[in-house]
């Protein structure tokens, strides 16, 4: 039997992509975080601006900057609305990035198993071999000692 290079190599490249494949799990789940802490601000900001509407008498602010400050509130929950949007998208590759690296693992382990079973086939071969060597030198000397 032959020593087949092509399980170990076949075997080293789908460890090669399981470890891309978590790497960019670990950057979605990054992004995801920074989404998540966006989100947040937007929300805390807003419901300042919210506060500050309700408690401040309009009547004494101008009405330009009643305007100006309902424009932004409108522009933060557009904003929020797009966060929101980015949060579904980046959990949705999170999801589907998961199911790329379980079958990243499960190739990977089958190739693992395969380079697995043809060292031990060699390794097996070559004990076989010496285990002959071995009795043909036992066979050979006992021969030897009956002739002399």
């Amino acid at each position: 039997m032959i020593e087949r290079n092509c399980w170990t190599v076949l075997a080293q490249r789908a460890q090669d992509e399981t470890t891309l494949i978590q790497t960019e799990l670990g950057q979605i789940l990054t992004r995801l975080e920074s989404l998540n802490a966006s989100k947040s601000r937007l929300q805390n900001l807003y419901d300042e601006y919210r506060k500050q509407e309700n408690t401040t008498n309009n009547s004494l602010q101008g009405m330009r900057e009643v305007m100006n400050q309902r424009q932004f509130m409108t522009q933060l929950l557009t904003l929020m609305q797009r966060v929101e949007m980015d949060i579904s998208h980046a959990e949705k590759n999170l999801a589907e990035t998961r199911e790329r690296l379980l079958s990243s693992e499960r190739e990977r382990l089958k190739m693992q198993s395969l380079a697995d079973q043809n060292a031990q086939a060699i390794l097996s071969l070559a004990e076989k071999r010496e285990q002959r060597r071995m009795d043909e030198l036992g066979v050979m000397q006992f021969n030897l000692r009956d002739d002399t």
